[in-house]
């Protein structure tokens, strides 16, 4: 039986390893000259000029959220779908969560938005789920408002947000390219910039440190300040040397990946919607009876998925389905074909097939 996988990250095993080598013949292991190297590429590649290098995805949206200032009490506008990690750290500051609907693309709805905003807002937080792009009419709309805008983009790794105050990808282990974990948070303006810088290692600045030598006392006086309560958000040099390889395949990544969404779609059953886009990172069908689908199927070897859940039914956001008509509709219609670097062609000449199959059955 076959085995086709709904995900698997995207290996570069012989260059990762040239890379780490070098890595491990210096005195860096730690965060040195290879984060700043893969901030500064990743920065050209897409056309940024304030990139900073994190842990992970989920610490650049709390810096963000930090950066904003949001705090007890206060409202902020976000998608009710997506991966946890967008919200959970809103709750963790105290937050008021006010849920949008989505639209037919799974991502936030622009007219759910704009019902939403009060005087209150203090920022909307919007989700490039599976790679698909945000209407821009939310940028214009905040920016008539003054509302800043969070664009958690983990999934869109491979294209550039033109849109947002803060923009944060992930560099998760099956993401389009991985540093094992990791992320970038992209900032508009130089102050926040440099706050972020020593935000993300516990207020310091490395800077300031490093023309001294990364001494701590000079002159027997103490030659460094905090400011600022931080975090230990930062990235390592072992993380970017994986990361720049990976930043070099970008283009050939995401064409692979649109080649395979677009080739998905000949042959379809027209009864099935596909929604795909943007990165390319996940692949939707909307169909009816899904349930019975995805367990066809697995039972033939195919991984399939939801992904991701409605964030309003866990308990820690309030755990009760709330009001959103679009999202109440496409809840038990929408599921993820495989999409990654390991499955080809035949693979979904084959799902594709199956899918027909089921529903021969069920006429």
């Amino acid at each position: 039986m076959k085995n086709i996988p709904l995900f698997w990250p995207q290996q570069f095993k012989h260059e990762w390893l040239e890379s780490l080598n070098n890595v491990f013949n210096t005195r860096w292991l730690g965060q040195g000259p290879l984060v700043e190297e893969f901030e500064k590429k990743f920065g050209e590649k897409f056309n940024y000029k304030y990139c900073l290098a994190l842990n992970s995805g989920t610490s650049a949206l709390d810096l963000a959220y930090h950066l904003i200032g949001i705090d007890k009490g206060d409202e902020v506008i976000t998608t009710c779908f997506t991966c946890t990690a967008t919200n959970i750290p809103l709750v963790r500051r105290g937050a008021r969560l006010v849920f949008a609907d989505i639209n037919e693309n799974l991502v936030i709805d622009y007219a759910d938005v704009e019902k939403r905003v009060t005087p209150k807002t203090k920022a909307i937080v919007a989700v490039t789920l599976g790679g698909i792009p945000i209407d821009k009419k939310i940028f214009r709309l905040a920016k008539s408002l003054n509302i800043p805008v969070v664009i958690d983009a983990a999934q869109s790794l491979g294209v550039s947000e033109s849109y947002g105050d803060y923009v944060c990808y992930s560099f998760q282990a099956i993401k389009h390219f991985t540093t094992g974990d990791g992320g970038m948070l992209i900032l508009r303006n130089k102050n926040n910039y440099k706050r972020a810088k020593k935000l993300r290692w516990f207020g310091i600045d490395r800077e300031a440190k490093r023309k001294r030598g990364w001494n701590c006392l000079i002159n027997h006086k103490t030659a460094m300040e905090i400011e600022e309560a931080g975090y230990k958000y930062h990235m390592n040099d072992i993380a970017a040397a994986v990361g720049l390889v990976g930043l070099k395949h970008t283009d050939e990544i995401l064409d692979y990946r649109r080649d395979l969404c677009d080739y998905y779609t000949v042959g379809m059953p027209e009864d099935i919607r596909c929604v795909y886009g943007g990165s390319y990172w996940l692949f939707a069908i909307i169909t009816e009876q899904r349930d019975g689908l995805i367990e066809y199927l697995r039972k033939n070897g195919i991984e399939c998925d939801i992904v991701q859940l409605r964030n309003d039914i866990f308990k820690v956001f309030g755990g009760k389905r709330q009001n959103l008509p679009k999202m109440n509709e496409l809840e038990k219609k929408y599921m993820y074909l495989p999409l990654n670097s390991k499955i080809t062609r035949n693979d979904i000449d084959f799902i594709k097939k199956t899918i027909i199959q089921w529903k021969n059955k069920k006429i």
